[in-house]
């Protein structure tokens, strides 16, 4: 199975007794971030668990509990805030500033070095390298050994040190931005890192809000502005706020100092869709007492979009929801360099090996302690530190053949240090909104049961429009000429008469016109007053924009527009339409019962002031509404169809009320929300008593347009291996919707729709439902996934990886990165979250691999994201190109920097072995430091140029991405290879060297120097499996460079020996017999089991 074991529960589900009292597992944590972990089995722990690792995770715990003691977190609490009078908060609160670095002045160097030292490699050279200032161990120049590490390690540094400068100053110019305080004497200006807790705080137009605010009052004649969140949770839409009707009420400004209140607030949490919180007036008799909830707050990081707002600040710092949302950044490491770190240790122990080995053959005579160490420096060279060099720059030159790739424009790469990551993912989790969506809707189908128009017959809607608004026009009425329906008396009192296709298009339009919660907005256009008389304003219709919570609404009603009838106004408790005509139709609001996620719809009762006519309109989604609405055979049909579509539908419908009838709904309604007990489920039962026999008026369809090539980018993932998850705040029905039009579940499969589930037994049992299907896509939303993963979150994951697809649909943002972790640690295997807003960013960073979109919803993902792109479509490439190649070349070139220094041990071995196991190194000083850099680096590091497989075929058949997966690039098999390779190669050239070295040693170095520098340059030419010229220039480079420089080296060489024929001969006779049979072997290979790509590019 897997390394947890559950606490309470047998594996598997079917037999499992349940505990149905709920007391057995209440959680004592309301917020819904908290998850118990399942107990992990404790393994046993000796020595050898200690040698393992087991060393790291003491040191970790040590750090860590010195770490909790040095930093104790303060309990969050409830508080009591008095307007204006910050002094007297009986806490001292968190200080207002934002902070993202990774560390400050005197952590800053011991913190680099931890994270260079914690890797078994760097401290193996450090200890090396610290061993040569003791003279007795001392082998060769201190050069040799420190000037590499210095380098490796300077590297680092400066990287980083530009990394925390970049951050620091984002962080500065966010906590500078400056904002007006109001105080007893006036208004003061007041940095946004110095603002507490009680503060009043005035908040412009388009500025962001700089912490969490209870919204006193605006400028707004009716008391609500509209903010953006898209920061907070990535909805593009505005959301009304309403200020505090208290506060709202007083006359100026300046009374907020002359009035004592204050506002109690619950201890800050997580979840940004909730607050409870009550408003006290002291100085009135009776005290006032206004209850605060979520439409009176205004959260740190959103925007205001209209108006200038006050509000009291009730929590800075750390504790505002948009710091406790975000997760920090961690330090990610690839699964490439956790692999070749692994393979270190395992050089490490055989070079261990090997030093006892040759002092055990000596016979452990004289101090052969010291001697056991020299010959571990010596053989230092099978660890070679090049390694790290290499890599690093390797990984900078793939960053920027991304950025420079012409196919991806304006892709960035944030973390220069895990692009092979990129070809090894297995789980792919995106946002929706703005990822796959642009977020941008358009009205696609109107349904009236008997007719349906589509986009291109809307003229013939505007033509009916125009006709039925011009017959009222002309019929003569008594001083009031404002549009009734035509004849719509002679309707009621006679017999039911089957109704004209105009009049019921009029119907539909007026219907979808009126049943809304959009709002209209004008740009003022009188400098800087707000407070302009409603004659300034400027009513034409390029000025106005809509406003409302839901993208849908704002299409629907753009689209009423443009078949004639507009909204031009509105406010809390009326709406003004205009006809084509340019008449102002002017309804009063009654009541508004607005959308809820439990209701699918929303109503709306309104009077119309000509007529006096009282209709009851209301729309949802057709589960809701079938119903409602009276008997009809197209409905469910139609419906179906439109999802087929990908359009999202809503249901209109209406009903005609008396005086009486509403004078009746509305004494039960107010005393219905009087009540105390159960007060929602009276309220909604005295609206149900409404909703009934509605009469069906029509039925809409509205597109959310896909980015551009979502679906053939979702289809070649599907065919890498890739599997998708889909994580969005959005609405059950519209992330199914979008899942089916982006085809990322394919048409024939079926998607099982969890059920929301409240506890464990509900759970259970849908568990067990969906465990009987099979291959198909599941819909889930964030309250369900969060009681699945308390109970059984084993059995969930386990079910939920073997889905095709899987959509999470209401994920608060730290779910989204709770999914990610959940997969890392249940499957082992890569992640890759994919965003655009400020609600994905948790996701992204948690991820192994995070990538950002730059999208309508501004930079903060993509600021956070290791990679950032432009469009979901580059993703493709990205992956299956990039991906690829780093992961391929980084492997090539890892393992063959491991064989240059494998081969040299091999040679110093065989060199030691036959004089007698001294302890002396076979090449001294600069050749050692001339074979690991200028005389073989060029060639090696030419690898990151190699590719196997042209682009286009990697995007042609992204069934070549699933071998990646497997990491087979990479793994003991082939380093065991290499290891042969070595051992053979460095036997040939040094048994060559020894049995036809004449008369001087001398001449063993030269003539073994020589045929290693040729050996090393054609193994890179066997390696290689795409030529590129730089390659071909890197070789011959190497070669020139070693030739010229047998000149200087005459403490080495015997310069009079070089230039003979015996010289020549022997070094090519070593040389081919040790490459050529590798080439033989390689032309076998590929002849009788080509690897898949080759059958592919021949």
């Amino acid at each position: 199975m897997s390394r947890y074991s559950l606490e309470d529960e047998p594996s598997n589900l079917d037999e499992m007794p349940l505990m149905m009292s709920e007391e057995g597992f209440e959680n004592d944590e309301s917020d819904y971030q908290t998850l118990p972990r399942a107990r992990v089995n404790h393994r046993q722990r000796g020595l050898g668990w200690f040698l393992l690792g087991g060393w790291k995770v003491l040191c970790g715990s040590c750090c860590d509990c010195l770490a909790h003691i040095c930093r104790r977190k303060k309990e969050l609490k409830a508080r009591t805030v008095w307007l204006g009078c910050p002094e007297k908060c009986e806490e001292k609160y968190p200080k207002n500033a934002i902070k993202n670095q990774k560390y400050n002045i005197f952590t800053f160097v011991p913190g680099v070095l931890y994270q260079q030292f914690k890797f078994f490699l760097n401290l193996y050279f450090l200890v090396v390298a610290c061993s040569q200032f003791v003279p007795s161990l001392k082998i060769g120049y201190l050069y040799t050994y420190w000037a590499p590490l210095g380098f490796v390690l300077a590297v680092t540094m400066v990287r980083e040190a530009v990394d925390e400068v970049r951050r620091y100053q984002r962080d500065k110019e966010m906590n500078s931005q400056l904002y007006s305080k109001l105080t007893v004497r006036g208004k003061v200006q007041v940095k946004s890192s110095d603002i507490q807790v009680g503060d009043l705080i005035i908040v412009d137009k388009n500025q962001r809000i700089p912490a969490d605010m209870i919204f006193l009052r605006t400028s707004e004649k009716n008391g609500a502005c509209f903010i953006r969140t898209d920061q907070l949770d990535g909805e593009t839409d505005w959301k009304l706020k309403v200020a505090v009707g208290c506060t709202q009420r007083l006359p100026a400004v300046g009374d907020l100092f002359s009035i004592t209140a204050y506002v109690y607030a619950q201890k800050p949490q997580l979840d940004i869709h909730s607050f409870e919180g009550n408003f006290t007036r002291e100085d009135t008799d009776p005290q006032i007492h206004e209850s605060l909830s979520i439409e009176n707050t205004l959260w740190a990081s959103t925007v205001v979009a209209s108006g200038t707002v006050i509000g009291v600040v009730i929590y800075t710092g750390k504790e505002t929801r948009s710091v406790l949302n975000t997760s920090y950044a961690k330090n990610k490491v690839g699964l490439l360099d956790l692999e070749l770190n692994r393979l270190t240790k395992a050089l490490f122990l055989a070079q261990v090996v090997l030093s006892i080995v040759m002092v055990a053959v000596q016979g452990f005579v004289g101090p052969w302690f010291r001697n056991l160490f020299r010959f571990v420096v010596l053989f230092s060279y099978i660890i070679p530190i090049s390694l790290r060099v290499n890599l690093d720059m390797g990984k900078s030159a793939y960053g920027w053949m991304i950025m420079k790739d012409e196919n991806i424009p304006g892709t960035v790469v944030r973390t220069s240090t895990i692009p092979e990551e990129l070809g090894r993912l297995v789980y792919l989790l995106t946002d929706k909104t703005g990822t796959l969506t642009q977020n941008e809707m358009v009205f696609k189908r109107l349904h009236l049961g008997t007719v349906s128009y589509g986009t291109d017959t809307m003229d013939e809607i505007q033509s009916h429009i125009i006709q039925s608004y011009a017959q009222v026009t002309s019929q003569p009425s008594n001083g009031s000429t404002s549009g009734a329906t035509p004849s719509r008396k002679t309707q009621t009192s006679g017999p039911k008469v089957r109704k004209s296709v105009s009049s019921r298009i009029h119907e539909a339009v007026k219907a979808i016109a009126l049943c809304h919660n959009v709002t209209p907005v004008y740009e003022s256009h009188v400098n800087g007053e707000t407070e302009s008389a409603e004659a300034d304003q400027d009513y034409s219709d390029d000025n106005r924009t809509y406003q409302a919570s839901s993208p849908d609404e704002v299409e629907l009603v753009r689209w009423t527009q443009s078949v004639g009838l507009t909204l031009v106004n509105r406010d809390l408790n009326s709406l003004q339409l205009k006809t084509p005509s340019g008449q102002i139709l002017s309804f009063h609001i009654l009541q508004i019962f607005p959308f809820t996620s439990e209701s699918k719809r929303m109503g709306i009762i309104v009077r119309e002031e000509s007529t006096g006519d009282i209709t009851f309109y209301m729309k949802g989604a057709d589960v809701a509404m079938a119903s409602i609405v009276q008997y009809n055979d197209w409905l469910e049909e139609e419906c179906g169809n439109m999802a087929r579509e990908g359009l999202r539908t809503l249901v209109v419908a209406k009903k005609c009320l008396s005086e009486e009838q509403y004078q009746d709904f509305e004494n039960r309604y107010n005393q219905a929300k009087l009540s105390i007990h159960d007060r929602a489920l009276k309220v909604a039962a005295v609206v149900e008593s409404l909703e009934r026999e509605m009469e069906l008026l029509c039925l809409t369809g509205v597109e959310d347009q896909l980015q551009a090539d979502v679906r053939p980018t979702l289809e070649l993932l599907r065919n890498a291996g890739i599997k998708i998850w889909m994580l969005t705040g959005d609405k059950l029905e519209t992330a199914t919707c979008i899942a089916k039009s982006s085809h990322l579940v394919s048409r024939s499969q079926d998607i099982h729709v969890f059920r929301p589930v409240s506890n464990r037994g509900e759970a259970h049992l849908e568990l067990n439902a969906f465990r009987r299907k099979h291959d198909c896509a599941l819909v889930i939303s964030g309250d369900s996934l969060e009681v699945c993963l308390r109970y059984y979150e084993h059995e969930f994951v386990e079910l939920a990886c073997q889905c095709p697809a899987v959509v999470c649909c209401r994920c608060s943002p730290t779910q989204k990165a709770q999914i990610v972790t959940l997969l890392q640690q249940h499957t082992a295997n890569r992640t890759c979250a994919i965003g655009d807003g400020g609600n994905d960013v948790s996701m992204i960073q948690a991820a192994d691999c995070g990538i950002g979109i730059e999208g309508k919803e501004g930079k903060q993902a993509s600021l956070a994201a290791d990679f950032s792109i432009t469009q979901f479509k580059h993703i493709g490439r990205l992956l299956m190109v990039h991906g690829r190649n780093s992961y391929k070349r980084s492997a090539a070139l890892g393992q063959f920097v491991m064989h240059r220094g494998m081969i040299i041990s091999t040679m110093q071995a065989v060199f030691s072995s036959v004089f007698y196991f001294a302890s002396v190194p076979l090449y001294q000083g600069f050749l050692m430091v001339g074979y690991a850099t200028i005389y073989t680096m060029f060639p090696v590091f030419s690898l990151v140029l190699d590719q196997d497989v042209k682009p286009e075929m990697a995007l042609l058949y992204p069934e070549l991405y699933k071998d990646l997966t497997k990491g087979r690039s990479l793994s003991f098999k082939t380093f065991l290879i290499w290891v042969l390779i070595s051992v053979y190669q460095g036997g040939i050239l040094m048994y060559g060297a020894l049995v036809l070295f004449e008369s001087e040693f001398v001449h063993v170095v030269a003539i073994s120097f020589t045929a290693l520098i040729l050996t090393e340059l054609l193994m890179v030419a066997l390696t290689i499996r795409t030529w590129h010229w730089l390659m071909v220039v890197a070789e011959f480079f190497s070669l020139g460079c070693y030739l010229a420089s047998l000149a200087f080296l005459n403490e080495y060489f015997d310069l009079s020996f070089i230039t003979t024929w015996p010289f020549l001969w022997k070094v090519s006779a070593i040389t081919l017999v040790s490459c050529l049979p590798l080439y033989i072997i390689k032309y076998l290979k590929r002849k009788f089991s080509p690897p898949s790509y080759s059958k592919l590019s021949s």
